[in-house]
């Protein structure tokens, strides 16, 4: 059974930076596509980055780019998101995800407040 469990939401000043954890388990991820999503307050959820684990290639969202890095650590499988230069827009619940076709695993979120 895969379970993802994320870590690291707080309230934080806008200009500040914050780094969120993804710890993965139950399976061998080397064949996955990371990512993490957010869920803005009356907005529909949005992709923020994603990473392939076995080549570490990486994708962004345009509002995040330069400013947010996706990584993963394969031997203590889990992977982060390092978010620098916040904004009170970057408020959301974000959300780690494994991709593996067909399926996409879901963690259960962490609150990610920035104030201006």
């Amino acid at each position: 059974q895969v379970q993802l469990v994320e870590s690291g939401g707080r309230l934080v000043q806008a200009g500040g930076s914050l780094a969120l954890s993804c710890a993965a388990s139950g399976r061998t991820f080397n064949r996955f596509t990371m990512g993490w999503f957010r869920l803005p307050p009356g907005k529909e959820r949005e992709l923020v980055a994603v990473i392939n684990w076995s080549s570490g290639s990486t994708l962004y969202a345009d509002s995040v780019k330069g400013r947010f890095t996706i990584s993963r650590d394969n031997a203590k499988n889990t992977v982060y998101l390092q978010m620098n230069s916040l904004k009170p827009e970057d408020t959301a619940v974000y959300y780690c995800n494994g991709f593996l076709p067909p399926i996409h695993y879901w963690g259960q979120g962490t609150q990610v407040t920035v104030s201006s």
